[in-house]
């Protein structure tokens, strides 16, 4: 994914192949802040925790030899989305969280 500055064509998201990273978030927030920001950050946040779980247990799957690529990849767009969704809801642009912990200088040292 991208992580340069949104184009402004919201509108066209679905016919993009690859949006940036700030496209998807717009795109996530013209559709859905109503109803994220109506069930606020916690209750948000418990519905990501549950997304977490399903991609946790496609992984699982995958490892063990019985997965289904086309349900991991789906955990990892919902993953994404509800992160998009707490972002927004709390008013932090990913795009720019992202340059300034992991491009800006160099980003973090050491290893994960």
């Amino acid at each position: 994914m991208d992580l340069r500055q949104p184009d402004r064509r919201i509108g066209t998201l679905h016919s993009m192949h690859n949006p940036t990273l700030g496209e998807f978030q717009a795109f996530i927030k013209e559709r859905y802040f109503e109803t994220d920001n109506a069930r606020g950050p916690a209750s948000t946040f418990l519905w990501f925790t549950e997304e977490i779980g399903e991609l946790a247990e496609a992984i699982a799957r995958r490892d063990r030899g019985d997965g289904d690529d086309a349900n991991l990849r789906e955990e990892f767009a919902d993953v994404l989305a509800w992160l998009a969704t707490l972002a927004n809801i709390t008013g932090v642009d990913l795009a720019e969280a992202v340059h300034e912990k992991y491009i800006l200088d160099g980003g973090p040292t050491g290893t994960k």
